[in-house]
């Protein structure tokens, strides 16, 4: 009973004992956790001098991403407005606003679990006052013609996304080996990547060009091979510029 955890507890120099499961494979990627010694699931994670706080019983937290996440940290967005499109507990919003020195974020989240987190995570960094959360499932918030967040009615904004940004500049991808697959530090572009980009950016470019009756031109900046899930499976970031075709 409770006094195994305790002792586990006391053992760890812990105050809080909980049971992890497998996350569940629903659109929020929620996780299994059982809170076995303790009243609420609330902790607190320091990464890249970020301080972020969720509760390991509503929110996950991936250190996987940690490549991307110091990439945005160095980008040059000072006086930039950036749009973060399925924020979370604000992976890439909280690196943005602290060291990239963006002006100001919008940040669209359909779990409110994860808005809380990035909520407190926000004033924990003292930097609340730059951002507005979006609730809401991102299609409808971020894209409805004069709704929340559009950049219709809008200063000019930076759409991204974690698989999606736009005006970064960037060199070839640089592919780390992880989780046993095959690639190595330094690796060429794989034409299947360049293929996806490719793809994507002409099916962008085709959204932009219908959601506001002119051509637009998308171009290919940079693909960032973050990590390989297995074999044959990546996470990619694309980097895109997407401009309206002057008349």
């Amino acid at each position: 009973g409770s006094a195994l955890w305790e002792t586990v507890a006391s053992a760890l120099g812990a105050r809080r004992v909980a049971r992890r499961g497998r996350v569940m494979p629903d659109g929020m990627r929620t996780p299994r956790v059982t809170l076995l010694l303790g009243q609420h699931g609330w902790v607190e994670q320091v990464d890249n001098g970020i301080r972020y706080t969720f509760d390991v019983t509503k929110c996950m937290f991936s250190p996987g991403n940690i490549t991307e996440k110091l990439r945005v940290a160095s980008l040059p967005c000072s006086g930039e407005v950036v749009v973060d499109l399925y924020a979370g507990i604000g992976y890439f919003t909280l690196p943005f606003l602290v060291h990239a020195g963006a002006a100001f974020v919008h940040a669209c989240e359909w779990n409110s679990h994860a808005a809380e987190a990035l909520h407190r995570s926000l004033l924990l960094n003292g930097v609340r006052d730059r951002c507005r959360i979006h609730g809401g499932d991102s299609r409808q918030v971020s894209a409805a013609p004069g709704g929340r967040g559009s950049p219709a009615r809008g200063p000019p904004l930076t759409p991204l996304s974690s698989s999606c940004s736009c005006g970064i500049p960037g060199g070839p991808a640089r592919p780390p080996a992880q989780h046993g697959g095959d690639e190595t530090p330094g690796a060429r572009l794989r034409p299947e990547w360049q293929s996806w980009a490719e793809a994507t950016a002409r099916r962008i470019q085709g959204m932009l060009a219908e959601l506001h009756g002119r051509p637009w031109r998308s171009s290919v900046l940079h693909v960032e091979a973050v990590k390989s899930y297995a074999p044959h499976v990546h996470h990619l970031v694309l980097d895109l510029e997407c401009r309206p075709v002057l008349p």
